[in-house]
């Protein structure tokens, strides 16, 4: 296998993978937005934000791609595509879990905010911890990205 093809199937997993936590994250928290709406309607601006933060995954991998896209020429080596495949999985995989782990925190806390309860801060609060984890993975995809040129 050419090293840039391997280097391409691991973006492409990046993208998908949190392509699809955000899809799911988004609809589980866009649920319970509906169903928190025939409750208490005035808070739809609430549920908007809570609903919304499953799908910064997406963006993380899509940040991802630009990030190593320098990197992805027809010269790459196999040490070069190997690492980029490893993190980019990595990432996906990461964005993944995070967004509908995030999701079911913040339909708990739709769901409070339908009930009547001031809990939007809070809740915010708990959905942001998920989000702790691809911004690590970011990270880690940047620090491998500056180590690229040296191999």
């Amino acid at each position: 296998m050419e090293p840039i093809l391997l280097a391409y199937i691991g973006i492409g997993l990046m993208l998908t993978l949190s392509g699809l936590g955000s899809i799911y994250g988004v609809t589980i928290t866009a649920n319970a937005s509906i169903g928190a709406l025939k409750k208490n309607p005035d808070k739809f601006g609430n549920y908007m934000i809570l609903s919304a933060l499953p799908g910064t995954q997406g963006l993380y991998g899509f940040l991802g791609y630009f990030l190593l896209s320098d990197y992805l020429v027809s010269t790459i080596s196999n040490p070069q595509a190997v690492a980029i495949f490893s993190v980019s999985v990595t990432l996906g995989i990461l964005c993944i879990i995070s967004a509908i782990r995030q999701a079911q925190v913040g339909a708990n806390g739709i769901k409070g905010i339908g009930e009547g309860h001031d809990m939007f801060g809070r809740s915010m609060i708990m959905i942001v911890f998920a989000e702790l984890y691809p911004i690590i993975g970011i990270a880690a995809l940047f620090l491998v990205g500056n180590t690229l040129e040296k191999m």
